[in-house]
């Protein structure tokens, strides 16, 4: 049977901050994309998927900030 590696991290865990970031970026910033887009007129499918990169790339970095803080504060 293999063994399952552990690790002890000094400090934050990047791993698990990134992992976090990802899904919650993508259950609470995709809702919030949606939201967002209600608010303007987009005509074409590129200012569509113009407006989501823009939005999206705010909300993500938002977040990552918000777990990473969190994730520092907890260790």
């Amino acid at each position: 049977m293999p063994t399952v590696e552990k690790t002890d991290p000094d400090g934050v865990d990047f791993g698990w901050v990134m992992q976090v970031t990802f899904v919650a970026t993508i259950l609470v910033g995709s809702p919030l994309v949606v939201l967002a887009s209600t608010a303007v007129t987009l005509q074409t499918w590129t200012a569509r998927a113009l407006f989501a990169v823009r939005v999206g790339a705010l909300i993500w970095f938002l977040t990552a900030v918000c777990v990473y803080l969190y994730a520092r504060y907890r260790s």
